[in-house]
């Protein structure tokens, strides 16, 4: 357990926080300000015991080559003001405001490449550093990693929502009530393969659907047409399956696929088993796979999910995903855990409006995956063990 910022002293003191503000921003309006919410209780507790803040984040992927004014903080400030109900400079400059939002930190190609020169320009007046960015806790970056080294000897915290999600996904690993069912989708093999790894012998059940199914299903030798496959992860694959063999996992994979020519609405689909011919391509799990699927969740009493079951962003494709967070709803009313991490499956989730019926939502997609993979975050490391 890390010390969180709520337990220490920051009256007229300045915490240096970490936030994750890296949200959907269009001609200067944001389209979902959750990551914003989320970080509330953090930054109210500082304000409230008589702190100051200068925040630190970063904002869609620019150059790194100086300032560009569409990944601009400045609309993120504005929303923060709005629902603090306070000022909130969005500045470099200013050292004295109650909040100062730092401008996008990757302006600066110090912050990706983890620059210690670049750390030392950030913790300038500050008192205590918190990190409370759980979606980049997996990235080395300057202001995950530098920044708290430099701090070293002041007070390095977790903030409530790095707490918070560090809490769910580490007891539903370590501590989970059985049965336990992972759900994994997506595109990539290769990006759910550690995961994968990770949980044989841990979890009862691993339920396989999106994409990454397909090079599953041609590492059995299934055909599975114009679907899209990993071709250099079949090996890997296959290795997986006759692992899980030798486990108490089960991993099962779709029996049934809705499938089309191509990914847009209102074009002739079917429904099918395998062998699915060329010219078709698998983009959602079928009836029967959704019935069996939703079965299995219905009875599980703890779930973890990343990856979403289909094209979910274009209908009818969505129809898999919204009927298994459905599923894992309806468990979680009955008492499950529910964990769902990813940001594609967290916006399925809130697509269908079934986010307040799951236990926990994760702001973090990577930082959640690498978590299902049981690897440690350097950032985190460097925070101080709660007394």
């Amino acid at each position: 357990m890390k010390q969180t910022i709520d337990k220490i002293d920051v009256d007229g003191k300045r915490v240096l926080m970490r936030v994750d503000f890296n949200v959907p921003v269009k001609n200067g309006i944001i389209n979902d300000d959750r990551r914003i919410r989320m970080a509330l209780p953090s930054i109210l507790s500082v304000l409230e015991r008589g702190g100051s803040l200068t925040l630190l984040s970063h904002l869609g992927r620019p150059t790194g080559k100086g300032v560009e004014p569409e990944f601009s903080l400045a609309p993120v400030a504005l929303r923060l003001s709005e629902l603090l109900g306070v000022p909130v400079s969005c500045s470099n400059d200013d050292t004295t405001s109650t909040i100062i939002l730092r401008e996008n930190l990757r302006f600066n190609a110090g912050e990706k490449l983890g620059s210690s020169d670049f750390a030392s320009t950030l913790v300038t007046g500050s008192d205590m550093y918190c990190n409370d960015a759980f979606g980049t806790a997996h990235r080395e970056h300057a202001s995950m990693v530098a920044v708290p080294e430099a701090m070293q000897g002041k007070p390095r915290v977790a903030g409530l929502l790095l707490a918070k999600e560090l809490q769910y996904l580490d007891n539903a690993i370590a501590h989970a009530e059985q049965p336990f069912v992972a759900v994994l989708g997506g595109a990539k093999v290769a990006d759910k393969m550690g995961a994968i790894e990770n949980l044989l012998g841990k979890v009862d059940t691993i339920l396989i659907g999106g994409a990454m199914a397909y090079t599953f299903l041609v590492s059995l030798g299934e055909d599975v047409g114009s679907s899209l496959v990993e071709k250099n992860r079949v090996l890997d694959a296959k290795k997986m399956l006759e692992q899980a063999k030798q486990s108490t996992t089960t991993i099962m994979l779709p029996t049934d696929h809705v499938c089309a020519k191509q990914i847009v609405g209102r074009v002739e689909m079917t429904t099918m088993h395998t062998p699915i011919p060329q010219g078709l391509m698998g983009l959602d799990i079928g009836p029967e796979t959704i019935k069996t699927y939703s079965g299995i969740l219905k009875k599980a009493k703890t779930i973890v999910w990343n990856g979403p079951m289909g094209v979910f962003e274009v209908s009818p494709y969505d129809e898999g995903t919204e009927r298994i967070a459905t599923a894992v709803s309806e468990a979680t009313e009955q008492g499950a855990i529910s964990i769902v991490g990813g940001g594609d499956t967290a916006a399925a989730v809130s697509l269908f409006e079934l986010e307040s019926k799951m236990t926990h939502l994760s702001t973090g997609g990577g930082a959640s995956l690498q978590m299902l993979e049981g690897k440690a975050f350097s950032s985190v490391a460097l925070l101080d063990d709660a007394l």
